[in-house]
């Protein structure tokens, strides 16, 4: 598994939403609520703060966590399966500003996916082929 070595931003626009992602280094969990409360402040528009943490524990073992913000569709469960797909340790944030526009639960879940994998890819992360390490 890799570490996040630098912060990477992505911005997205679906249906006048606008979505803030963020892929960043995050050791612990603590640094990962650090982020959120600096997002919370930053964008105050935003209503939903979406995210995943992929780190490992005192022992070594991988510790995962997600938190949807009262989003539907399930987005930091998303944002949690990229992270585990691109095999990656680190702390991934999606900010959403409501555009009046209901997108749906798949609209949701499209919009936050799209907008992680945005912050992924500036990251200067590939995808992983299934089954290759």
């Amino acid at each position: 598994m890799a570490r996040v070595e630098r912060t990477a931003e992505f911005k997205l626009t679906v249906e006048r939403s606008r979505f803030f992602a963020v892929l960043f280094p995050a050791p612990t969990e603590d640094e990962v609520l650090a982020r959120v409360k600096a997002a919370r402040a930053e964008l105050r528009k935003a209503k939903h703060h979406c995210w995943a943490w992929r780190g490992r524990d005192a022992a070594g073992r991988v510790v995962e966590r997600a938190k949807d913000d009262g989003e539907v569709g399930h987005p930091g469960r998303v944002l949690l399966e990229l992270l585990r797909r691109h095999e990656l340790e680190g702390g991934l944030l999606v900010s959403r500003v409501f555009g009046g526009v209901r997108l749906g639960v798949g609209g949701v879940s499209r919009a936050f996916r799209e907008a992680g994998e945005g912050a992924v890819t500036e990251g200067g992360y590939r995808l992983q082929a299934p089954g290759s390490r």
